[in-house]
């Protein structure tokens, strides 16, 4: 699972047309994109790092400040451009298995507390947002297995 976490003054989502989800107070836009392998075990440790990472004002988290946070799927996110000009999509895990993750990731948070909009899974979404900073961030659930294997080698 891959985050794109931005720190935001507003952000809103749009499908044709119509705001499917917004944030108008300081907080969080998340994009999502979720690959094979990924799991709601992942769902949880990213959404109790996304909660509890301190880069709002004054160095406190999300949590601290009950900030509202916008999640948008984006599979976008797996897009291997090595080859070519034309970006592979074979990375992101299909709908049937990323839109499951996508609402544990989402219930996760709302199970921390958080307070969280949402784009439209497989829709396509206009996004608008003020990152608030900048700040930009990206986790990648990778980061969790990798120190998992090296514990397994030791």
């Amino acid at each position: 699972m891959r985050l794109v976490v931005q720190r935001v003054g507003r952000a809103s989502v749009r499908v044709d047309g119509e705001v499917v989800g917004a944030i108008d107070r300081p907080g969080l836009c998340i994009l999502v994109g979720i690959t094979h392998d990924d799991t709601t075990a992942d769902a949880g440790k990213l959404a109790d790092k996304v909660w509890g990472l301190r880069i709002m004002d004054g160095e406190r988290s999300a949590s601290d400040i009950d900030a509202p946070i916008l999640a948008i799927s984006q599979f976008t996110l797996y897009a291997d451009v090595r080859k070519g000009r034309r970006p592979s999509w074979s990375a992101a895990a299909p709908g049937p298995v990323s839109e499951p993750l996508m609402d544990a990731f989402v219930a996760a948070l709302r199970a921390r507390g958080a307070t969280v909009q949402t784009g439209r899974f497989g829709a396509h979404m206009d996004v608008e947002l003020v990152n608030d900073g900048p700040v930009t961030l990206v986790l990648d659930s990778a980061m969790w297995s990798r120190r998992r294997d090296a514990a397994a080698r030791a």
